[in-house]
């Protein structure tokens, strides 16, 4: 008999680990969604840049800045949401007259990125007509908020 209550009480230490086991899977999958529910409401979103200080010049950026606005977009090579992201930028910079859509390659400067934290790509500034930074969004935008982003721009 004593063998037998031995075996029934490794049988609950092991009905204990699987349950230990699926709790804790339960607790990482719930933890993953968390992350992606929140990181896809915060994605893409132009936020208004707290410092106000940062300005970019054309020498800077490779490129002249536009009369009234300027769409800056950095981006790499093997960036998927950039394609999708320059489309939107372009055709927001084309609609609007005195706005410019200026692509960086964030691989070739790299001083730059580290000066503006840009730590994934695409990340869009929208400047204003002096070049300060008024808005910044991680990821791709969409094409009514980046639209919203230049009215207060401009």
């Amino acid at each position: 008999m004593v063998a037998g209550s031995g075996f029934r009480a490794q049988g609950v230490v092991c009905q204990t680990g699987r349950v230990t086991g699926l709790v804790v899977c339960l607790v990482v999958l719930a933890a993953a969604g968390g992350f992606g529910v929140v990181r896809k409401a915060r994605d893409g979103r132009l936020r208004v840049r707290a410092d106000g200080a940062v300005r970019l010049t054309a020498a800077e950026l490779g490129a002249p800045l536009g009369e009234r606005a300027t769409l800056v977009q950095f981006s790499t090579s093997f960036c998927q949401p950039c394609r999708a992201t320059r489309r939107t930028l372009a055709e927001v910079a084309g609609m609007v007259e005195g706005v410019a859509h200026v692509e960086v390659d964030a691989e070739s400067q790299l001083e730059l990125v580290r000066r503006l934290e840009v730590l994934r790509t695409p990340t869009v500034l929208v400047l204003d007509a002096s070049g300060r930074v008024v808005r910044r969004a991680a990821g791709q935008p969409r094409k009514a908020d980046v639209i919203a982003a230049l009215g207060e721009a401009v």
